[in-house]
């Protein structure tokens, strides 16, 4: 492909992002995929050279544009001038550029998204938006089953150890982790920094029972394992089967054994959970989220993130709290965690679950590193240089 066959295979791309973020559709990442799967003429630098092209256009492009060549003139226009040049070039080159022809602005995100962050970061709002815009880093998390950080350093000294977590490691950009015998021995697995500190502040010991209220597939869950030292019983359940489905396979490379998965109906999850009723050591709640803080892996999150979305979000995340506090046992806790940076669906959702249940009262944990053990945490890539997460825990008193 020439550059110019590139730049119109990212608009065409784009548009598709655009639309999928209208409707609810395939995640950008996908798209590019599924666009060059019946395109087996490009090659592996034509097909990263796109898909970069299209990042580099939905990172710069924060209020959703109405169309992808509107996108990439905005974006080339403010930060890659070689780019317009293509336009109305040979071959299977963009159309020439028109008098007037409308552009999108380069902008970090919606107006009203900035807003909500600026309640987070005040002054410090431009730098840490400009963090979760960066590409993200490689982590990695030792699987203490059957390794120890210091020995999967040893096997491979390209890997860092991480600033906070205590069994994370960050990998250089480009290693092909599926390949490395380490991983095929389930000795590592890849997860964010702020995710297995999430996993952390549960608390999880051996023997308990412990539920994983919101598992996907099975990230967190293989971390509760692990601290758990395979010994007690770990319930891992969500209403997604694709998602579920992928956790077995992950189970048993990591060795875990442990775990009972459970498919649950949406909105009927009682009727799979009721046998639980206060009876677990501790709760997660990984909760749906607007994903604020993985906009460096999943940019056009900011697309597709709408303020009826968001309160429909927070509306989700209240009732999974409340049934959450069903299954906790006297003297249990609950961790709440998600992926977002809005304090909307962070400290307000917390209040208002503890007005509806006092007897769930704040309960500090540590996060490696930090001066002080808190009832609640913000991580940010700006900060702690991890996704973005809210992580708070809370103790049924009585």
């Amino acid at each position: 492909m020439t550059p110019a066959a590139r730049a119109q295979a990212a608009i065409e791309c784009l548009d598709q992002a655009i639309a999928a973020a209208r409707t609810g559709g395939a995640a950008a990442d996908t798209i590019v995929q599924r666009y060059f799967s019946t395109r087996r003429y490009a090659g592996s630098k034509d097909r990263r050279a796109v898909r970069d092209l299209v990042f580099d256009v939905i990172r710069s492009i924060g209020t959703p544009p109405d169309s992808g060549r509107a996108a990439l003139i905005g974006h080339a226009r403010a930060h890659a001038p070689e780019v317009l040049a293509l336009f109305g070039s040979e071959g299977h080159a963009p159309a020439a550029l028109s008098d007037g022809e409308a552009e999108a602005r380069p902008s970090l995100a919606p107006g009203w998204q900035l807003d909500m962050l600026r309640t987070r970061f005040g002054d410090s709002t431009t730098a840490e938006v400009t963090a979760l815009l960066a590409r993200a880093p490689l982590d990695l998390r030792v699987n203490t089953l059957v390794a120890n950080r210091d020995e999967v350093m040893i096997e491979l000294p390209e890997l860092a150890p991480m600033d906070h977590a205590h069994d994370g490691l960050r990998a250089p950009a480009g290693l092909n982790i599926e390949s490395l015998p380490a991983f095929h021995a389930g000795k590592i697995e890849v997860q964010d920094e702020g995710s297995q500190l999430a996993a952390l502040a549960v608390g999880a010991m051996p023997g308990e029972t412990v539920v994983d209220l919101c598992a996907g597939a099975g990230g967190k869950t293989l971390a509760l394992a692990a601290a758990m030292a395979n010994q007690g019983r770990l319930i891992a359940s969500d209403t997604d089967r694709g998602r579920l489905s992928a956790m077995p396979q992950r189970l048993a490379r990591a060795g875990v054994g442990i775990v009972e998965t459970r498919l649950l109906n949406p909105r009927r999850e009682w009727e799979s959970l009721a046998d639980l009723a206060g009876l677990a050591d501790r709760v997660l709640i990984d909760a749906p989220c607007s994903g604020t803080g993985t906009w460096r892996r999943n940019p056009e999150a900011r697309w597709r993130l709408t303020p009826e979305r968001l309160a429909k979000l927070e509306a989700e995340q209240d009732r999974l709290l409340l049934l959450a506090a069903e299954l906790v046992r006297p003297g249990g806790s609950l961790t709440y965690v998600v992926c977002s940076l809005l304090p909307a669906e962070a400290e307000a959702r917390i209040a208002a679950f503890v007005a509806k249940k006092p007897a769930f009262q704040p309960l500090p944990f540590c996060i490696p590193g930090a001066p002080a053990d808190v009832a609640m945490a913000t991580l940010s890539p700006g900060t702690t240089g991890c996704d973005g997460f809210f992580i708070a825990r809370l103790q049924r008193v009585c």
